[in-house]
């Protein structure tokens, strides 16, 4: 008898906020868990989820991930409206969420989910304790990355 052999073609990343990095100066970042609905949950499969301009509200010592989209697949019930826009709950621990509260509650900070991804059969959000980057910031980052970029270049072509 041949033993079946788990592929494990693909990533296990289901959405990306790469936005989240050229916008904030991101400090801390932390594994959080999310209450989905089931529909919710076979959009992810599929990979329909958007994650651009989220964020994390923090209300009655609970923490909401607000902006995140799921696209609802063709094959939902037909008598169930799906809400892709709701705010769905993050599950994290006590000490976390109050550490992010407290830090939310200073001038200049947020919380912006990065990513979402399967960690086993459960679908995990990354988030990150960011601080809003100025326009001279953002400036000053590019150049950063060109000028990387173009030393590999160099350093490169030297070598040959």
């Amino acid at each position: 008898m041949a033993k079946k052999q788990k592929s494990n073609t693909g990533s296990n990343t289901i959405a990306l906020n790469k936005k989240s990095r050229h916008d904030y100066v991101l400090q801390d970042k932390l594994e959080a868990g999310i209450a989905l609905l089931g529909w919710e949950v076979k959009s992810a499969r599929a990979g329909k989820v958007q994650l651009t301009d989220t964020y994390v509200i923090f209300q009655n010592g609970e923490a909401w991930l607000v902006g995140a989209q799921f696209t609802p697949l063709k094959t939902v019930s037909t008598h169930f409206v799906p809400e892709n826009n709701r705010s769905r709950k993050l599950l994290m621990h006590d000490r976390e969420l109050e550490k992010y509260q407290r830090a939310t509650e200073q001038k200049g900070y947020t919380v912006v989910a990065t990513a979402m991804y399967w960690k086993q059969h459960l679908i995990k959000v990354e988030v990150a304790l960011g601080k809003g980057k100025q326009l001279h910031d953002k400036r000053e980052t590019e150049k950063e990355r060109d000028w990387s970029r173009e030393k590999q270049r160099l350093f490169q072509h030297t070598q040959r």
